[in-house]
């Protein structure tokens, strides 16, 4: 049965206004889109012993039920990647630890919405959020797999990181229990944007997973920095696969104090 709502958010879901980030036509950009797109091609092996493929679609199976995700090679977005299926098995096989029944979810990034379809199952609220030219690939995904088989019905809505992001989701309304992310940092240039957009969302609170397959030299740096902003834990990590899963938590004020007290000792 599908019940409307949205439990730990307050008012009506806002759907943002949707703007394009500028493109990036740099020569090392384009080396690292290559890779990328020859990952895209081959990953199918990869999962072959948990997901069964026919053309432009490919079916899993989490939280006991049959899900058919619709996929194109178009676009990164539209493009199921390792950390999608990391996060899922780890949230199906830890659902004790992460109780996500009536709990308010936001997965960054979402593209196929793999990720935002199994929190939906297993008891969330969820707002699966993009770029405006991947929402309507992952309205179809949502609505195809979650129609009559959840609690509540996910939300989708466009999200640029680090434009607009205040504007269109105040703190004030939107308040979030978990916010999921998957294959979210390769080489692009909006990782600060990324970072920024995280901090904003991961309120005290709030709960972070992230699930990443390390590619590049800029995903390290981006670990750095994502660990000196927040509380992180390493949950997960498959050497085969090179994915890894973290947990991460804003740092309190007292934190904070802490932190810069040690390093003014450190310094004298």
């Amino acid at each position: 049965m599908e019940i409307e709502g949205s439990p730990g958010l307050k008012g009506n879901m806002k759907q943002p206004d949707p703007v394009k980030p500028p493109p990036n036509n740099t020569e090392e950009e384009g080396l690292d889109c290559k890779d990328m797109q020859k990952e895209a091609l081959n990953r199918r092996n990869a999962w072959e012993p948990t997901v069964f493929y026919s053309l432009g679609s490919e079916t899993f199976f989490f939280t006991g039920q049959e899900i058919n995700i619709r996929e194109s090679l178009d676009s990164f977005g539209a493009v199921i990647w390792p950390g999608a299926v990391a996060l899922c098995q780890y949230l199906e096989k830890n659902r004790k630890q992460i109780d996500l029944l009536d709990k308010a979810v936001l997965e960054l990034g979402a593209g196929t919405g793999l990720v935002s379809i199994v929190a939906s199952l297993l008891g969330a609220w969820v707002t699966a959020t993009d770029l405006p030219e991947v929402l309507s690939n992952l309205n179809f995904n949502l609505s195809r797999n979650t129609r009559g088989r959840c609690r509540y019905t996910p939300q989708v809505a466009a999200l640029v990181w680090g434009q607009d992001v205040k504007r269109d989701f105040p703190s004030s309304i939107y308040n979030y229990d978990y916010v999921f992310c998957a294959d979210v940092v390769y080489h692009h240039n909006f990782l600060e944007d990324l970072l920024i957009t995280m901090q904003y969302f991961c309120k005290p609170g709030t709960t972070l997973l992230w699930a990443n397959k390390v590619r590049f030299q800029t995903d390290l740096h981006f670990i750095e920095n994502f660990k000196n902003v927040f509380n992180v834990t390493l949950l997960e990590e498959n050497p085969q696969e090179e994915v890894r899963i973290y947990q991460a938590t804003v740092r309190t004020p007292a934190q904070i104090r802490e932190e810069k007290r040690e390093n003014q000792q450190h310094h004298v």
